[in-house]
């Protein structure tokens, strides 16, 4: 009877395991093949075509050869940096049309390049249209209103809206002419009683906007922030290297050297940031605080939501990450990309110069009346994002079915919007859609292209980059300061390399010679 009962018990496991291994290796075969291959086909029925998809890999390895590939090449001293930028992008454009699907991986990934679909999928007019829930390491960079869903995303939007009215930036103007001033000065300096000189305003510029961020954020100079712009450096660098690896499940949650350092730049970020909001909450109840940076705007605003909708100390260092990162990436970038290419047309940059002196005058910095009349330097900021846009792709994800542009998605897809290809594109912008013309704008940013939203390089719809008027408004004004007070060329030592990190960066620096007037 024992051997019976035995008997009976071993094979209920026997059958158990067997139902067990069969339930996983169809989970599996799902995940692997059966659903990868019934999406494919679902949207190839659509008319949205791509490569025939490869299990666990998809196109990651072509996509990572042709980065390598073109990054290795020397190019012209030119503005065609799409295929040195997005090389695989861009043949899956050529090769299977403007909205076409590529296998990150396992995730569908339909690039979409034709701008009506990328105004309707910005737009969100449904809610179906998410931003896909961040990386593990991309939580450890910066999160912030950046990475915010539905309600919460909304609540935060509306708390730190009034710190970026218009009138309110407008009080930050002496901090914005203050470090531009400084770094003024220091070119002076650098270039000497020859009255001329090489200098990589790649780091000098970054350096500007980070002195910027930290006075007009948290009301300190750049030496109390220079810790953090360091630690976000090494951070992205470290983010960037894991992305163009392939990701392994839970190989970022083992303790590897480089998982280790990432949590501790992490923790020491945190550190600094929540002993800088302390002192600031400190002072707004001791009634000392008396100034109108960023931070304390948000604090302030913060007060007036009861304490369920308030934001918690952990949102409030997230938001400041995203200040510190953000508020100074993509400006500096933008600055640095205009000298390159003011340096290479040196006939706009004496256009330019000539509008700057003629309305501000040759030494007291702009007031913002004055900047809204600079239209030569509006046209060339504006071409200038054009060509090397600071955001270089916009990713959305599905949560639920939906139709958009005549197509229907399901969820679980990521529509990939590649910012540079379409401000690159000739139907939309001409065949002199890779040339340097200001002049297109001329009659503002709606009618530069044959549809208003072939320029969207802070995004577009609810979702447009808060820090945008912040961004704009720092950037003419140190242009303007820079022109008063310098012209300038390439150095001969200048590499023209634009590489994609988490923003368009010059690979090998941006060395020009300034020289005095």
């Amino acid at each position: 009877m024992q051997m019976e009962v035995s008997a009976k018990l071993l094979l209920c496991f026997q059958i158990s395991v067997a139902l067990l291994v069969s339930w996983v290796a169809l989970k599996i075969g799902y995940a692997l093949w059966w659903r990868p291959t019934t999406l494919q086909k679902y949207l190839e029925k659509q008319g949205v075509r791509g490569h025939p998809y490869k299990p666990l890999f998809g196109d990651l390895k072509e996509n990572n050869r042709l980065f390598e590939e073109a990054i290795s090449k020397p190019m012209d001293l030119s503005h065609r940096i799409v295929p040195r930028i997005f090389p695989y992008f861009i043949k899956m454009v050529e090769n299977y049309g403007k909205i076409c699907l590529s296998w990150f991986g396992l995730v569908p990934l339909v690039i979409v390049t034709e701008p009506e679909l990328v105004k309707e999928i910005l737009s969100n007019k449904y809610g179906h249209f998410e931003k896909p829930t961040p990386d593990q390491l991309i939580k450890l960079l910066a999160l912030g209103l950046a990475a915010e869903q539905g309600e919460k995303w909304a609540r935060h939007r509306r708390i730190i809206n009034p710190a970026f009215h218009l009138e309110k930036l407008k009080g930050m103007r002496p901090q914005f002419t203050q470090s531009c001033k400084e770094m003024i000065e220091r070119w002076e300096k650098l270039v000497g009683e020859e009255e001329h000189g090489e200098i990589d305003v790649l780091p000098e510029l970054q350096n500007l906007t980070a002195d910027v961020i930290s006075r007009t954020a948290f009301g300190s100079s750049l030496e109390d922030g220079k810790h953090i712009f360091e630690l976000q450096r090494e951070q992205a660098a470290l983010l960037i290297e894991a992305a163009r690896s392939f990701y392994i499940p839970g190989y970022r949650f083992l303790p590897t050297k480089k998982n280790i350092r990432r949590k501790k730049i992490d923790k020491k970020v945190r550190g600094i940031l929540k002993g800088i909001i302390q002192r600031k909450e400190e002072a707004i109840n001791s009634g000392t605080y008396n100034s109108h940076d960023l931070l304390g705007l948000l604090l302030e605003s913060n007060r007036t939501n009861d304490h369920k909708n308030r934001m918690t100390m952990e949102d409030v260092v997230e938001e400041c990450k995203l200040f510190y990162f953000a508020g100074h990436e993509t400006t500096s970038m933008l600055l640095t990309w205009t000298m390159v290419v003011l340096s290479k047309h040196p006939t706009w940059q004496e256009r330019a110069r000539d509008e700057v002196l003629q309305l501000v005058g040759s030494s007291t910095p702009p007031t913002l009346d004055q900047l809204s009349h600079l239209k030569i330097v509006n046209m060339i900021l504006h071409e200038v994002l054009r060509l090397y846009p600071p955001i270089l792709l916009i990713v959305r994800e599905t949560y639920k079915k939906i139709n958009a542009g005549g197509l229907d998605f399901p969820p679980g897809i990521q529509l990939a919007l590649p910012t540079i290809i379409i401000h690159h594109d000739r139907d939309l912008w001409g065949d002199d859609a890779k040339e340097f013309k200001p002049e297109r704008f001329s009659d503002g940013v709606s009618n530069a292209a044959k549809h208003p939203l072939a320029f969207f390089p802070f995004g577009w719809g609810p979702r447009t980059c808060i820090g945008q008027n912040f961004a704009l408004i720092e950037a003419k004004i140190a242009l303007t300061m820079i022109l008063q007070h310098f012209s300038f060329h390439l150095s001969p030592s200048y590499t023209h390399a634009p590489y994609a990190q988490i923003t368009m960066q010059p690979q090998h620096g941006a060395p020009i010679i300034l020289h005095k007037l």
